[in-house]
């Protein structure tokens, strides 16, 4: 990650331009984007917390063990039934919280679903997440069982499942949740595919993803590798004037160009290999307060379980950094590929409208969950970017 990623976004004689949402937004848009951070930072905040009670009670204490010592049948049954229960009872006390939060988006006009459809989408995602963990589990049981140094083929196992289900996500899992239709022919297809094709970045389609069943949200993003790269662009953003939906998708042409997806999966890859290593240091500092001996037990699994729930909240941040400046870069291509700093600055003001980004982020929250700049940052940089390209500035 320090070798990888784009520190600077622009070079250091670009000028700099302070980030100020007063600049760009009424002080009635910087209160309502305040106003509903609020409204759902509550439900995030509890869910965060519940989930990381319950995977500290995991680690520090045998509820898990008692738990799963309870489930009969083959080893691989109680591993994979061991893993649907913690996940059913996670779920369910997180579940009212989606609901708070799902209402608090129907409140600020951003969800269009009814709680059937929400239900749904819920019950797939949690579906697939456990489907992942079981098999994850399964195996790393059946290597404690087998083999000594378990963690070295572990972790050889969970770089290339990183690497598959990056191949297999845009496939198999993103058609679960969207609908995905070609999109009509027409200037705006032709203008995308040209621009594609002038980056150097190839693409087998554009499609538009039904979107708008869910949300009001826009979003436009590419997906794939190789033969099945694809630019995604959400039905929602066709509603926006067209250069600004080009500006969006020439962001996400950056990311296929500077091989951020295949850069992002290796790097994934390798922080899952190391992550499995350090699964087993922890493991054996914890074993004894949960009462689990060894990882070839099934009961061991609630103890992993939390154990990787810890280390997801606590590798977020460095994430997010890294996210931060690779989304940078990205919009740094996208001003070179358009040279239109006035319609970025547009298109990053409709985005915010729209999606009701928060434009003045706390610290804890910029911490936690900013994967982007904020759009001030953003609006500050395609400033900076004018400046040092003698364009007028925006």
């Amino acid at each position: 990650m320090a070798a990888t990623t784009p520190w600077r976004a622009l070079p250091p004689s670009a000028p700099h331009v302070a980030p100020d949402p007063a600049r760009d937004f009424s002080a009635a848009q910087i209160a309502h984007a305040a106003a509903f951070d609020a409204a759902t930072g509550a439900p995030g905040y509890l869910s965060l917390g519940l989930s990381l009670l319950f995977a500290g009670l995991l680690v520090l204490t045998p509820l898990g063990g008692r738990l799963l010592g309870r489930l009969r049948g083959p080893w691989w049954l109680r591993v994979v039934l061991g893993v649907l229960l913690l996940t059913a009872i996670v779920e369910a006390v997180r579940w009212p919280l989606g609901m708070w939060f799902e209402t608090e988006l129907r409140a600020y006009g951003l969800s269009t679903q009814d709680w059937a459809s929400w239900t749904g989408d819920r019950l797939k995602s949690i579906g697939v997440n456990a489907a992942v963990l079981s098999l994850t589990m399964v195996v790393l049981v059946w290597l404690a069982r087998r083999v000594r140094r378990w963690w070295i083929p572990a972790a050889v196992g969970a770089f290339a499942l990183t690497v598959a289900l990056s191949f297999v996500y845009p496939v198999v899992v993103e058609p679960l949740f969207n609908d995905f239709r070609p999109m009509p022919q027409g200037p705006l297809r032709t203008s995308l595919l040209r621009m594609a094709e002038r980056d150097g970045v190839p693409v087998e389609d554009v499609l538009v993803a039904d979107a708008s069943r869910r949300t009001t949200a826009l979003n436009a993003y590419v997906s794939g590798f190789g033969a099945t790269r694809r630019i995604v662009v959400y039905d929602t953003l066709l509603r926006a004037p067209g250069p600004q939906v080009e500006l969006v998708v020439a962001h996400e042409l950056g990311h296929a160009k500077n091989g951020d997806v295949l850069s992002g999966t290796l790097v994934g890859g390798l922080g899952a290999a190391a992550g499995t290593v350090l699964l087993y240091l922890a493991f054996q500092l914890v074993r004894r307060r949960t009462g689990v001996a060894s990882v070839a037990d099934p009961k061991a699994v609630g103890a992993l379980l939390g154990l990787m729930s810890l280390a997801t909240v606590l590798s977020g941040p460095a994430q997010n950094v890294v996210g931060r400046h690779v989304e940078a870069r990205a919009d740094v291509h996208a001003l070179d590929l358009t040279r239109d700093p006035a319609t970025f600055v547009a298109m990053q003001k409709r985005l915010a409208l729209t999606n009701i980004s928060d434009l003045s982020p706390d610290a804890v929250e910029y911490v936690l969950y900013a994967s982007h700049p904020s759009t001030p940052e953003r609006i500050a940089l395609a400033r900076a970017w004018a400046r040092l390209n003698g364009v007028p500035t925006p």
